[in-house]
C-alpha cells in the first residue's frame, strides 16, 4: 500500500479539473497544464480533491501509484504558485544577465553562453552570480537548471562553477609542498 497515493490531491479555490480523452487538465491563475493517464491507475474527481487508485492489484499498478498521485499533486502546485530553482555562480569574472527570453552567462570560456529560454518559464538575475528560473511546470524549470548548471559544474577544490542554492560541495586539499 502506497502511503502517499492513499491520500487525495486537494484542489484549491480557483483550481479547475477535467479528465477528458486520457489526460487530466488542471488550470489555475498560473496557466493550464496536461498529464497523460497511465492505463494501470484511476483517477477520479471528488468534490475538492483528486483521487489517484490502481486500477487492478498487478505489481505496476502499485509502482505507479505513489509516483501518479505526486505527479497530479505537482500540477496543482504548479497552477496555484510554481516552482522555483535558485543557481549560484562562484568564480572570478563568472556572471550572468537575464536580457528578455535569453540568458547570457560569462563562465571562462572563449566566448559568452546564450541558453534560449523555453515557453512558459520565466529567468531573473537579482545581481550577476545569482539565476532564478520560475514556471509552472516542475519537470521544465529542473530541466533547464540542469542545463545552465552543466555549463560549468561546481569543482571541488577551489568551489568554481555554477550549483544550486543550498547544494553541499565536497572540498579536497589541494596539492601539498
Amino acid at each position: 500500500m502506497s502511503r502517499i497515493g492513499k491520500k487525495p490531491v486537494a484542489i484549491p479555490s480557483g483550481v479547475t479539473a477535467t479528465i477528458d480523452g486520457g489526460k487530466l487538465n488542471v488550470k489555475g491563475p498560473k496557466g493550464t497544464l496536461h498529464l497523460a493517464l497511465r492505463e494501470e491507475i484511476t483517477y477520479t474527481l471528488e468534490d475538492g480533491g483528486i483521487s489517484v487508485q490502481p486500477a487492478n492489484a498487478s505489481k505496476a499498478a502499485r509502482a505507479f501509484w505513489g509516483m501518479q498521485r505526486t505527479m497530479v499533486q505537482n500540477l496543482v502546485t504548479g497552477v496555484t504558485t510554481g516552482f522555483t530553482k535558485k543557481l549560484l555562480i562562484n568564480g572570478v569574472g563568472y556572471r550572468a544577465a537575464a536580457q528578455g527570453k535569453v540568458l547570457n552567462l560569462k563562465l571562462g570560456y572563449s566566448h559568452d553562453v546564450n541558453i534560449d529560454v523555453p515557453e512558459g518559464l520565466e529567468v531573473k538575475t537579482p545581481d550577476n552570480t545569482t539565476v532564478e528560473i520560475s514556471g509552472a511546470d516542475k519537470q521544465k524549470v529542473g530541466q533547464l537548471a540542469a542545463e545552465v548548471r552543466r555549463w560549468r559544474k561546481p569543482e571541488p577544490y577551489k568551489g568554481k562553477g555554477i550549483k544550486y542554492d543550498g547544494e553541499f560541495i565536497f572540498r579536497k586539499e589541494g596539492k601539498k609542498k
